[in-house]
Formats: C-alpha cells, sequence, structure tokens
C-alpha cells in the first residue's frame, strides 16, 4: 500500500495559532520588503517590530477569552497545549518583544547599525519562547528551544564591532549547543522509559505500565538530564557560568530580551516538564529543584555584590531571581499531579510577568548610560546621573528598588508570591533562605543608587559623553516604570490571571 494514501494531515486550528503567524509574518515581511526595498526611515524597522508584537499581544488576549469560554485543549495533533498557561507566556512574550524593539532603535542607530535583521530575530525568538511553553511535546519543545537559542546566539554577537560581543555570542553558542544535547538525550532517555514523547501519554505510561517504587533508572536518567538542560536555560547554579560573560558582552538591548524572554520559554518549558509531564516523579526531581534554588538563591545575590560592571551586577542580579522562580517551582512540585495545584505555579508566571518588564527598564537606562560604543557599563558611568538627569534617575531608582523587593513596587509582589508558595507546602527553610538572599541583593541595588544620587562626579565623568534619552527609549522606560508601580499599590487583578492561567491549564493533564 502506498504510504502516502495512509498518511492523515492533522487538523489545524489556525485561528488559535494567530499570535505565532503574526510574529512568524511580521519577521518574514521585515526580511523580504528590506532586501527589495531601500533602507526605511529612521525608528520603521522598530515600530514595525514593535507593531507586530502589539498585534500578537492583542490576539492573545483574544484566545485567552476563548480559553475561558471554552476550555483548554491541545493543537496539530497534540503537539501544543492551548491552555492559560501557554496565552499568559504568549502574552508576556509579546510585551518584551514590544518594550525591547523601542529600546533596541535608538541603540542601533547610535551603534550605526541599524537594519531589520536584529528585529527580525526578536520576532522569530519569540516564536521559539512562545513554543517552549506551549509544547505538549518534549521534540516540539526541543524545536522551540533551538529556535530561540539560534536566534539568541546570533543577537549575542551582533556587534561586529565589539570584540565582547563576538566572544559572548561564541560562548553562548558553545555551551548552548552542549546544553541542548544533554536535554535532547534525556528526550531520548525518557522516550525509551515510556514509548512516547507527549506530554498526556507520558504520564498515562506512568499511571498504567511503570511501576515507579522500583526507581526505574532508565527514567530517573532521563529525568535528570532534562533538569540539567534546562537548568542550563535558566541561568541556575551551577549551570551558570555562563550567564556574566554574556550579558556584559552582548548589546545592551539584546541581554534584556535574553534575561526576559528568554526565562520565560525557559521556566515555563521547566513547569511543563517536570509538573505536567513528570508528576509522578515529583519525590526524586523536587529535592534536586530545593538544592538548586538555594545555590542560585545565594551564589547569585553573594556575587552580583562585589562585581563593579553594572551589567555584570544585573547578569548575577539575574541568576538570583531565577533562584527565586526555582522557589515557586519546588513549592509547585509538592502538588504536581493533584487537582489543586496550589500557588506555586501561578507565582512563577506571575514572577516571570513582572520581572520581565523591571528587567527590560533596568537595561534600557544601562543602554543609554553605556553611551556610544556600548562600554561604559561600569557603576562609575553612574555617578551624578541624578543631577544630569534626574528624571531619568529617578527611574532607575524604582526599578531597583523594584527588583530588591521593596514593598509597594511589582518586585515585592513577585517576592511575595513565590515566598507564601513555599510556606504554603511548608518549606520553610528555602523560604527563609530566599528572603534572606534578597537581604543581600538589596545591597547591590543600593550601591548603583549611592552612585546615581550621593556619589559626585569626577573630572573624567565630566569629560565623558551626555546621556542623551530619545523618545522611544524615554516610552519604555516610562512604560515599565508606570506598570512597576500600578502593579505594586493594585495586584489582585493580576495575581487572579496568573491563577486562571494555571487553572485552566490543569484540564490538559491527565
Amino acid at each position: 500500500m502506498n504510504t502516502v494514501d495512509t498518511f492523515t494531515s492533522p487538523e489545524v486550528a489556525w485561528f488559535a495559532l494567530t499570535p505565532l503567524l503574526v510574529l512568524l509574518g511580521g519577521g518574514l515581511v521585515l526580511l523580504v520588503l528590506a532586501a527589495l526595498t531601500p533602507r526605511w526611515p529612521r525608528g520603521l524597522y522598530a515600530a514595525f517590530s514593535a507593531t507586530t508584537a502589539g498585534a500578537a499581544l492583542v490576539m492573545s488576549f483574544v484566545l485567552w477569552d476563548d480559553i475561558t469560554d471554552k476550555g483548554a485543549t491541545t493543537l496539530v495533533a497534540g503537539a501544543l497545549a492551548f491552555d492559560g498557561f501557554a496565552m499568559l507566556a504568549t502574552i508576556i512574550v509579546c510585551i518584551a518583544i514590544l518594550l525591547v524593539s523601542l529600546v533596541t532603535d535608538d541603540y542601533l542607530r547610535r551603534e550605526q547599525m541599524d537594519g531589520p535583521e536584529i528585529y527580525a530575530l526578536y520576532l522569530m525568538a519569540g516564536i521559539g519562547a512562545i513554543v517552549m511553553a506551549s509544547a505538549n511535546d518534549l521534540i516540539v519543545l526541543f524545536l522551540g528551544l533551538e529556535v530561540l537559542s539560534l536566534a539568541m546566539y546570533v543577537m549575542a554577537a551582533s556587534h561586529r564591532r565589539r570584540l565582547n560581543s563576538q566572544e559572548s555570542g561564541l560562548k553562548y553558542f558553545i555551551l548552548g549547543g552542549f546544553s541542548s544535547a544533554i536535554f535532547l538525550y534525556g528526550v531520548a532517555l525518557l522516550y525509551g522509559g515510556t514509548g512516547s514523547t507527549n506530554i498526556g501519554k507520558i504520564v498515562t505510561s506512568f499511571a498504567s505500565n511503570v511501576d515507579t517504587s522500583r526507581k526505574d533508572a532508565l527514567v530517573l536518567a532521563g529525568v535528570a538530564l532534562l533538569l540539567v538542560g534546562l537548568s542550563f536555560k535558566v541561568a541556575a547554579v551551577p549551570f551558570h557560568f555562563w550567564t556574566p560573560d554574556v550579558y556584559q558582552g552582548a548589546p545592551t538591548p539584546v541581554t534584556s530580551f535574553m534575561a526576559s524572554v528568554g526565562k520565560v520559554a525557559a521556566f515555563g518549558a521547566m513547569l511543563r516538564v517536570l509538573v505536567s509531564a513528570l508528576p509522578n516523579w515529583r519525590d526524586d526531581w523536587r529535592p534536586a529543584i530545593w538544592v538548586i534554588a538555594v545555590l542560585t538563591l545565594v551564589v547569585g545575590s553573594l556575587l552580583a555584590v562585589v562585581q563593579t560592571d553594572v551589567k555584570r551586577m544585573l547578569a548575577y542580579s539575574s541568576i538570583s531571581h531565577a533562584g527565586f522562580i526555582l522557589v515557586g517551582v519546588e513549592a509547585a512540585g509538592h502538588r504536581a499531579g493533584e487537582p489543586d495545584r496550589g500557588l506555586g505555579g501561578p507565582s512563577v508566571l506571575l514572577y516571570l510577568l513582572l520581572y520581565s518588564v523591571l528587567v527590560i527598564g533596568t537595561f534600557a537606562v544601562v543602554s543609554l548610560v553605556s553611551r556610544s560604543g556600548d562600554e561604559a557599563t561600569d557603576i562609575s558611568a553612574f555617578r551624578g546621573l541624578g543631577t544630569s538627569r534626574p528624571a531619568l534617575a529617578l527611574g532607575m531608582t524604582v526599578l531597583l528598588l523594584a527588583q530588591a523587593g521593596v514593598p509597594l513596587t511589582s518586585g515585592f509582589v513577585a517576592k511575595f508570591g513565590v515566598i507564601e508558595a513555599a510556606i504554603t507546602e511548608h518549606s520553610y527553610a528555602i523560604a527563609i533562605i530566599a528572603m534572606l538572599a534578597s537581604v543581600i541583593a538589596a545591597f547591590l541595588y543600593l550601591r548603583i543608587m549611592v552612585s546615581m544620587w550621593i556619589t559626585d562626579p569626577e573630572a573624567a565623568d565630566l569629560a565623558r559623553e551626555k546621556v542623551r534619552v530619545p523618545f522611544s527609549t524615554g516610552l519604555a522606560i516610562v512604560l515599565c516604570v508606570g506598570f512597576t508601580l500600578v502593579v505594586g499599590f493594585s495586584p489582585d487583578w493580576l495575581v487572579e490571571a496568573s491563577k486562571h492561567a494555571t487553572t485552566v491549564a490543569q484540564s490538559l493533564v491527565p
């Protein structure tokens, strides 16, 4: 019999894939039209990218409403999950692309690199991130991982006149290739132990065929390798060693993209794999998450305070924030596979949204202060900013206070959420360690604020290029600061939205 005659193509719900299609279409239009037309007017590349992300964002809200009315389901023969979890991750990614596009516009023109390529890479990387967070199959998750990673390798090395940028891209590519191989090996072992890479079928296989009391070595090895591969992507200790060099060397807007979209994708995938696919093995992987979370909190906070370069400071700060998110993942592990999922999952989603906005706004200020060449990122570059650019320094102060977890900011809401989730599950030790790490990390943010407001500028500082605040970057900073304060004063609506996302997602898990 002819195999073509027996093949049945999966039914594709095109409308449910609209955000992905919008991002894909926008990226292709950018590349094709830019190749066939003269250079576009200033700012138009960024405006097109931001508009594309905005259109995908609007469609995500429409689809969120459909999920609320009709319930969760799967797409493309069970390859993708169509639920509140996936849609909230899509919303976060689209918001991040929109904000980063605004910040990138002035940066590229200042560095004489203006062009459509990096914006197209933003959109394509966004597709990979959404696929990772939405994947209902481990092979599909790996494809999303590679789409995201390959785009970020290129973006990290995109500043061709800076040796640090080239070094950043090469390091990220080599180490990222190893982590992807480890992850794929874990997928292969898990397939060998269950006979499927589909998350629903893996759960069914464990429930009906695998006797977990005998601690199947093949599956345990696969779980361990999956955890290592995902830990690299979230920059968790001891798999964090690439982060400071890559964050420091990459163009500053790209650094903010990696810190926001990269974490959303990796943590979304981690929750899918551990909580949804491997609830039967939660007693095996949850202690490992506990140890990794504690190491990440302590190492990230301690090493951040001894840095002198602000981008490296924020890189280690990003590692510390990953530790906080892992506290939420550990809390979610207590309820994996149960009808009541608890507060762990919602706290992770909420943290990812709030941190993404915070880190983009923070790196937007760093991008302006770094001036032409993107090299002035040492803490001395911030001396006297409160006098020369008081509004910019005030915005940076709000964002730093939020990252420190000061009340009435979104950062406090995020950190309170994960610690509350841990305490609810009686994980008191990790909650106390997280609070102590937050106190240590606060010294880092205080150092930057002291440099901006108290330290007097020196003669060499006065000779530096003046800090400019162009409209698009200023708009992005205003949006980030405004969102930070609004959520800090009135967080209830966002907390409820994050809880609704994980509630909807439960119906996809057998």
